[in-house]
């Protein structure tokens, strides 16, 4: 019961609590465009999932025609409570799934079209994938989020006015019948060949006009308010491609583009210092290398390390992760999939477990008007809403961190309180050894988060030097620790002459190897040298370290025929050569004077029984020359030809890997590789690789 003496105290406190907090605090004004509350949401979930699964994952095609039977789906075992279990122990946030790919096919019955699983035999049509994935999203604590393919392959009126009624219609389905949506995502791939409800032809659209995408973003958002929107084309989206599908971002990377305008693939991978718009990076990749699933690549998922890799080249640069898991043709993630997502969950547990700064002294070379609001102590006390802050005219500042003894670390991470802008435009990292100070690692921008990694290190203070800044800098959060150390596998290439060349990453390892394809172990051959081959190899090979006994993952590369007899015909250049030499890293390009199409002619040196043919473009940066739409041939007497494949390698320019087609069984001593298109749309045309793949 109060009294009036209580009711007096209250009011007391209340009006010494009201002075003590509105007092006026000196905040630092917003430093160019800010994210919205979307964007933000967006943004701390740091990763989430992909799912592909349409009727190409059973035709073992990157991309579907649109002509693909709907008879031929029907995943026996799906479960998308399986789906959404995996994701969340490896530590997704949400799962954005397929609703549509290139091919039309919709894996929810939608009333606008056919060409759906209510036309396949799964659930004897009365199926919903969407509606099942939704459902598991929610049990598992998951947001969802939409693909939905603006190309269209199968409907008849793609390239037409009409089609974007359909389209619409369809975002009206998925944006309104399963929940929040926190992601809508339009792939960039926009017009070519396709079924087009039979004309079977070529049909081009101008991405940037075709869409109306200001009016449908206004339909977007007008359903889902609380959505964020990734398009790579047309009006600019919330976010952004960041050029590549590797699963990287560049070094320096704003979160800024301008909202009209082209952007060109720089912009892309850095984003744009004095953007006028909040478009951040988002890193898409496959645990795989491609993104729908192929048992081909049962044995091709990505490493611990690599995984890692991706992590820091993401994350760790101010990006978010988008981590495709394929689904396989039962319906499920496979286990080989799932286990590497699992580890990958743990070991960014274990490399992040203890943060070294906690509770540690911080002070500063300048703290905003001298007060505690803005004190150094606010960047490691765990709360991203407060900050460490600078006068206005002060961006150069250092803030010191005292381990109070010797500590050993190897990662640094730091973070913007980016409500108010992303300011940092470069910094370095000081450690003080042996009571010298030691500069550690350097970047550029910092953003949301960024985390440095490099050699273990042990000091007894740590110091952060803003070295410029757009206005003052607001650092929210500092964290430093030792993460453990995961060996990355060798890499494995063949030589034209037929020597095996097995390397590893870091020099303090040494190599076991197996060419039988068993498991390499430490009493495996130890490599020291190039070692001779002959036929068809199967390599397997690891790196261990003796000091921790800790073993890499084990890297497989399965070789065909050699090619040390191999000859490029009509081609003086010695460097052609380039394009049989094992090396991705080394590449061709037809004469700037040869127009498409163009060929590239071999003798094999015999004649070998031939089941289809593999092509690496250059793997160089932005991958120039890669062949879209080809023609491969063979011959047993380089007069007579027989054509033996033909077609588009699908989705090569945003995903460069090795393109293997086969074919029937042919005779052949000549083999010809003809480039009818590229993604450039001129004559330019490179080679990292060619080979072929002969009968067993």
């Amino acid at each position: 019961m109060f009294t009036a003496k209580r009711i007096q105290f209250v009011a007391l406190l209340f009006l010494v609590w009201n002075f003590a907090f509105s007092k006026d605090i000196n905040i630092p004004k917003p430093v160019g465009p800010i994210p919205s509350e979307n964007q933000m949401r967006w943004q701390e979930m740091e990763r989430y999932a992909f799912v592909h699964f349409s009727v190409n994952t059973y035709t073992d095609m990157s991309w579907g025609f649109g002509d693909e039977n709907p008879s031929i789906f029907n995943p026996a075992k799906l479960d998308c409570r399986q789906w959404a279990r995996v994701c969340k122990e490896a530590g997704m946030k949400g799962i954005i799934v397929t609703a549509k790919h290139h091919s039309g096919f919709c894996l929810w019955p939608s009333k606008y079209t056919e060409y759906s699983v209510k036309n396949s035999p799964w659930k004897n049509g009365k199926g919903d994938i969407v509606r099942e994935l939704s459902e598991a999203c929610k049990e598992y604590g998951l947001k969802l989020g939409i693909y939905l393919s603006p190309w269209d392959r199968n409907y008849a009126g793609y390239g037409k006015p009409e089609y974007i009624t359909y389209f619409r219609n369809q975002l009206k389905e998925l944006l309104t019948n399963y929940g929040d949506i926190f992601e809508i995502w339009f792939d960039g791939a926009n017009g070519g060949t396709g079924y087009y409800g039979g004309a079977r032809e070529s049909r081009k659209i101008d991405r940037k006009t075709y869409y109306d995408w200001k009016n449908t973003y206004k339909m977007i958002r007008k359903l889902q308010p609380k959505i964020v929107i990734w398009n790579d084309g047309g009006d600019r989206a919330d976010l952004r491609w960041v050029g590549t599908e590797a699963g990287c971002v560049g070094e320096t990377n704003w979160s800024l583009l301008n909202a009209t305008g082209d952007v060109s693939e720089k912009m892309l991978r850095n984003g744009l210092e004095n953007g006028d718009s909040w478009v951040a990076g988002e890193v898409n990749t496959s645990i795989r290398p491609e993104w729908f699933y192929h048992p081909s690549e049962d044995k091709k998922v990505k490493s611990l390390s690599q995984l890692m890799d991706l992590y820091y080249n993401s994350i760790g640069r101010n990006a978010t992760m988008l981590l495709n898991f394929p689904i396989d043709k039962d319906g499920l993630i496979h286990p080989t999939d799932e286990k590497a997502g699992i580890e990958f969950e743990k070991a960014i547990k274990e490399a992040f477990a203890v943060n070294l700064v906690e509770k540690k002294k911080a002070i500063a070379s300048n703290v905003r008007d001298n007060n505690l609001d803005f004190s150094p102590q606010n960047a490691i006390d765990k709360d991203g809403n407060t900050y460490w802050a600078t006068d206005d005219h002060v961006n150069v500042a250092s803030l010191t961190i005292d381990f109070g003894k010797p500590t050993l670390f190897n990662r640094f991470l730091v973070q913007e309180y980016i409500r108010l802008g992303q300011r940092v435009k470069s910094f370095n990292v000081q450690a003080l050894v042996a009571g010298k100070w030691k500069i550690i690692a350097q970047a550029t921008t910092i953003g949301y988060k960024r985390i440095l990694r490099f050699p273990s290190v042990k000091a007894t203070q740590i110091k952060l030097n803003i070295i410029d800044s757009k206005a003052c800098p607001l650092i929210s959060n500092i964290g430093v620790y030792n993460a453990p150390q995961i060996l990355m596998a060798p890499q494995i290439i063949r030589k034209q002459s037929g020597e095996i060349v097995i390397t590893p990453v870091d020099n303090e390892s040494v190599v076991y190897y197996t060419l039988d394809g068993s498991n390499p172990t430490i009493k495996s051959a130890r490599y020291f040298r190039p070692v001779p081959t002959n036929g068809k190899v199967e390599v397997k090979a690891i790196a261990y370290d003796a000091l921790t006994k800790k073993m890499s993952p084990i890297n497989q590369e399965n070789f065909d025929i050699p090619r040390k007899e191999w000859k490029i015909l009509g081609i003086s250049d010695e460097k052609v050569y380039d394009v049989l030499d094992g090396r991705a890293s080394t590449a061709w390009h037809q004469p700037q004077n040869i127009k498409l199409p163009a060929d590239l002619v071999i003798d094999l040196g015999r004649i070998c029984t031939l089941t289809g043919f593999r092509y690496l473009p250059d793997q160089g940066l932005w991958n120039p020359g890669i062949i879209t739409h080809y023609q491969f041939y063979v011959s047993e007497d380089n007069v007579n030809w027989t054509l033996a494949s033909d077609g588009e390698f699908s989705n090569i320019k945003n995903n460069p890997l090795w393109q293997t087609k086969i074919f029937d069984t042919l005779k052949a001593r000549y083999i010809k590789l003809r480039a009818l298109q590229n993604t450039e749309g001129n004559d330019n045309v490179g080679y990292a690789e060619l080979d072929v793949i002969t009968s067993k």
